[in-house]
């Protein structure tokens, strides 16, 4: 398990562009060769790095610029999912209300893998900095949000075989990443956090089938087989949703914090949301293990709005109340564009909130990287 930590993290997406946005409907028109399409995107990544870069961060990665959504690796580079618009999940806003979205894809065959993404990722943007470099992969329980009782059973009988198949999708991945030299690996396991509401854990999970104590258990261990890959550096990373600005849980980790921190033992580091009131409490972090790191994902990626910094510092110095201070690092909640629309945050708040992370970051851990 690696040891290597940074102060001022990333957690993967960013907003993409307005032309990157036209150039792929383009490409979908038949307007624009796939050749003059991955200019576009080239441009995207180029200019995601250096963003980065410049806000002073301690670690970059792509920006997740050649994704449809954070979920890419393992849904637009396998075969088993049909297009569809009957399945939907339950997004939540700040102001009460639900919409009913979907994600336009449902699992009707046997996931396989037809192409790597995260390797033309991973290889492009190492060419363009000499900055440590992430990468985000999916937990393969994501697949629950393409899971229909009615359509998967037929190849599936057990959503838990789905998942498996999934995590095959990721481990493959992941050993291509590790001959590339990648030294540093996301994974993105929002379901975990979905746990934590008793009202989304319903209708997410028990109300299609899957069981919830099932995830906490055999879910979890398979999250944790992934990071098996000497050399590289495994985060786990936790929220609650994010689409568009909208989220599907709400409620703080003590719930699952024993049975998820105390378990994927293969993580050295967990990069845990905490933006808002919907996060709870940091007494859940009395529960990571205490060879472990912790990110704290104060900075919101929702709101158009500034943090202040001082408040930021004040909430540092509470959660260091239950976890070593020294064994800390500060980003933001989660990504700026889960999806391919992104959040309600404009690309300068973006760049401010970014700065933001690396200068109350570097103010309050003076030694940006710790080996």
């Amino acid at each position: 398990m690696s040891t290597s930590f940074f102060r001022a993290d990333t957690i993967g997406s960013l907003l993409r562009p307005a032309w990157l946005i036209e150039a792929r409907k383009a490409l979908r028109r038949g307007e624009l060769s796939v050749a003059g399409y991955k200019k576009f995107e080239d441009r995207a990544v180029a200019e995601a790095i250096a963003l980065q870069e410049r806000c002073g961060l301690d670690v970059v990665n792509d920006g997740e610029q050649r994704r449809l959504s954070f979920l890419g690796s393992l849904v637009e580079t396998t075969e088993g999912l049909t297009r569809t618009t009957a399945l939907t999940k339950p997004w939540r806003e700040d102001d009460g209300g639900v919409e009913q979205l979907t994600l336009g894809l449902a699992v009707t065959g046997r996931l396989r893998r037809r192409r790597s993404l995260v390797c033309e990722e991973f290889t492009f943007a190492r060419g363009r900095t000499e900055m440590p470099l992430k990468v985000t992969l999916p937990s393969p329980l994501m697949l629950f949000m393409f899971w229909s009782p009615e359509e998967s059973r037929a190849v599936y009988r057990d959503p838990f075989e789905l998942f498996a198949d999934g995590a095959e999708v990721i481990r493959e991945e992941i050993r291509e990443l590790q001959r590339l030299g990648c030294e540093y690996i996301q994974i993105d396991a929002p379901e975990l956090a979905i746990l934590v509401d008793p009202t989304a854990r319903h209708a997410v999970f028990e109300a299609n089938g899957i069981s919830p104590e099932r995830i906490l258990t055999d879910g979890v261990d398979l999250i944790n087989s992934l990071a098996d890959a000497p050399g590289i550096h495994f985060g786990l990373h936790l929220c609650r949703g994010n689409n568009d600005g909208r989220w599907l849980s709400s409620g703080g980790y003590e719930s699952i914090s024993k049975a998820v921190f105390g378990r994927v033992r293969n993580y050295s580091s967990f990069l845990l949301e905490y933006d808002d009131r919907r996060s709870g409490g940091f007494e859940p972090l009395a529960d990571v293990p205490r060879d472990s790191f912790v990110v704290l994902g104060l900075v919101s990626t929702k709101k158009n709005q500034l943090e202040s910094a001082e408040e930021l510092r004040a909430r540092i110095a509470e959660a260091s109340k239950y976890f070593p201070h020294d064994q800390m690092g500060l980003s933001t909640q989660c990504g700026f564009a889960s999806g391919i629309k992104g959040n309600p945050v404009d690309a300068a708040m973006q760049e401010r909130k970014l700065r933001l992370v690396a200068e109350v970051a570097h103010s309050v851990w003076p030694s940006t990287h710790l080996k």
